[in-house]
């Protein structure tokens, strides 16, 4: 039987994405966001576990943390080296993606096939990849 050619982008059906949709939605509410009010939710799929951030904010703003990479330090912190799936949690419609910040650290840990679940306010929700979010990552393969 002849093998059916890899689909591009992200798959249509993510069995784990409701879980970490869950995930990322629940850190959203914990997100300490006094000055903008910008609260975001984001959870990692690392192996079989599930790690979460928000994003914590300072009065010096050049301090302030995304919630993708507390997800990400959160994952690391547990001993993971790779992502498998990522899920960001605003309150926007359109949902709100990844700051160039977070882009970059996703891709240190996940490839371009990564998939990213945007989900937002009145039940907004995207499925895309790391790759579309950001074709030309800078990665260890130019040091």
């Amino acid at each position: 039987m002849a093998r059916r050619p890899k689909r591009e982008g992200p798959p249509r059906r993510w069995r784990g994405g409701a879980k970490l949709v869950r995930a990322a939605r629940a850190a959203r509410r914990r997100a300490y966001a006094p000055y903008s009010r910008f609260q975001v939710g984001a959870a990692v799929l690392a192996g079989s576990r599930i790690h979460v951030g928000c994003n914590v904010e300072n009065a010096s703003y050049g301090l302030t943390v995304c919630a993708e990479r507390t997800a990400v330090a959160s994952a690391v912190a547990a001993g993971a080296r790779r992502i498998s799936a990522v899920a960001v949690a605003s309150g926007t419609a359109p949902p709100t993606p990844p700051c160039g910040m977070c882009l970059q650290t996703l891709a240190e840990f996940g490839g371009p096939d990564l998939p990213v679940l945007l989900v937002g306010a009145g039940g907004a929700r995207e499925t895309t990849t790391l790759g579309e979010l950001l074709p030309r990552a800078f990665t260890k393969r130019f040091l």
